[in-house]
């Protein structure tokens, strides 16, 4: 199974994929951290998800659908991954069926948690979201610069140092 495979390394700010490039693979996480990014028409970067070890990460419209990428995907340390590329993921799923359903799974609990984050972002307040990141994923406070957290949490690095310091 590991032939469908390619093991790459990249380095921290590296880009696995840029906006408007076709994503054709997806990576599996086995050392380090990953965002995913849109550059906003403010010029600004913002955060839409982040990767951690053990986690599969694509485009995955642009994957499906082999159309441009709205996302960036960059390194957020030195990383190390396993990549499969579209046509190989599809011989590998023709070759092992039963890997049809654990990929099912992925996906759902991918997009399980990205609808968890659109409820956060409407009904909690940016100090909730805050302590609730800060609860439940201390491992992405630990290791995400400030201003990627605070933009993922949809306030500014500034704001977010408020928080942090009590001043809100």
């Amino acid at each position: 199974m590991l032939s469908y495979f390619k093991i790459e390394k990249f380095k921290k700010k590296q880009l696995l994929l840029q906006e408007n490039q076709i994503c054709n693979k997806q990576y599996f996480i086995v050392n380090g951290c990953v965002r995913f990014y849109i550059n906003t028409t403010k010029g600004t970067e913002q955060t839409t998800q982040f990767g951690i070890e053990n986690w599969w990460i694509t485009d995955y419209l642009s994957f499906q659908y082999l159309t441009p990428s709205s996302f960036n995907i960059q390194a957020i340390e030195n990383i190390e991954i396993l990549s499969i590329e579209r046509n190989s993921f599809e011989a590998l799923l023709e070759r092992l069926p039963k890997l049809e359903k654990y990929f099912r799974l992925v996906l759902q609990k991918s997009f399980g948690a990205a609808q968890v984050r659109i409820k956060y972002l409407f009904t909690m307040s940016a100090e909730e979201r805050f302590h609730h990141m800060n609860d439940y994923f201390p491992e992405f406070i630990q290791r995400v610069p400030q201003y990627m957290i605070a933009s993922y949490l949809d306030f500014s690095a500034e704001f977010m140092s408020k928080i942090r310091s009590g001043k809100v």
